[in-house]
């Protein structure tokens, strides 16, 4: 991976806004795990009466509580911190750029898992699905892509998978890959609350078809697979998700390693033989 190429599409520290009210913040997040105010006081320890208290504004949280309440309802790093910010306290959870000295033992662990993944490809994106990085494999796929503003840096990946100038051309099952994406995009939605993936989410759904109807096997119905008509021949791939387990720091929290795999010999071969 080239140096410095771990910066690329990060996001720094969030412009300073005014936050909602905590109680809010909390009512909201509540509402989006759809948890109910018993549940998370049964699941905090805590009683439902001083939640509803917290919720109405009556009553000021301290700020472990603030950090109870968001770890109970598995608020992302960011939003802890607007949380804190709303109830009166110092964010706790810090944004580094990856190539910070602070991240070097996570950009190791990075490089290993991406580098050694050759001849398959695998890349790392940010939670906005933005390329930060990835290994030599990923570069045959890119050459395919015709209209090549869509390779200036910041490259999204959905976004150049769907569009019809990027690799959707190339996707035999386009419908069905297309479908897959834009399922777990709402799904990331729902867990994230993020206004700018659901501005995606709208430009992706006008982008690419709805038929979600297979071509090929199905593996068992156990995986969608990635049809992809290359050079070399057609390629069926299948991916895996790797995220950071205990991150404390939001650049690392919002960090994820897609990395493919083929689901067959001959896509085993021909990739071998295109990446070489």
């Amino acid at each position: 991976m080239a140096k410095g190429r771990y910066s690329a599409g990060m996001t720094q520290l969030s412009r300073p806004t005014v936050p909602p009210p905590f109680g809010d913040q909390l009512r909201t997040w509540r509402r989006q795990r759809r948890v109910s105010q018993l549940d998370l006081a049964l699941e905090i320890e805590m009683s439902q009466r001083h939640l509803s208290f917290i919720e109405s504004g009556r009553t000021r949280p301290s700020r472990a509580l603030v950090i109870r309440l968001a770890e109970g309802l598995d608020v992302p790093l960011r939003d802890r911190n607007q949380m804190l910010l709303a109830a009166g306290y110092a964010p706790v959870y810090g944004e580094r750029a990856l190539d910070d000295p602070a991240l070097a033992s996570a950009r190791a662990a990075i490089e290993l898992i991406l580098t050694g993944h050759a001849p398959f490809p695998a890349l790392a994106v940010d939670q906005r699905w933005t390329l930060i990085s990835a290994n030599r494999a990923l570069a045959p796929f890119l050459a395919l892509v015709a209209d090549k503003s869509l390779l200036a840096p910041p490259i999204n990946v959905l976004r150049l998978s769907l569009h019809p100038q990027g690799l959707a051309p190339h996707i035999l099952n386009l419908g069905e890959w297309a479908a897959h994406l834009l399922d777990r995009l709402r799904r990331q939605i729902a867990t994230r609350a993020d206004a700018d993936l659901k501005t995606l989410l709208s430009e992706l759904t006008g982008l690419c078809p709805l038929d979600a109807s297979p071509r090929g096997p199905d593996y068992g119905g156990v995986l969608v697979p990635l049809r992809l008509q290359t050079p070399v021949g057609p390629l069926a791939l299948f991916s895996t998700t790797t995220v950071f387990g205990t991150p404390t720091d939001i650049t690392l929290s919002e960090l994820m390693l897609e990395a493919f795999y083929p689901a067959d010999a001959e896509t085993d071969a021909r990739l071998r033989q295109w990446v070489g």
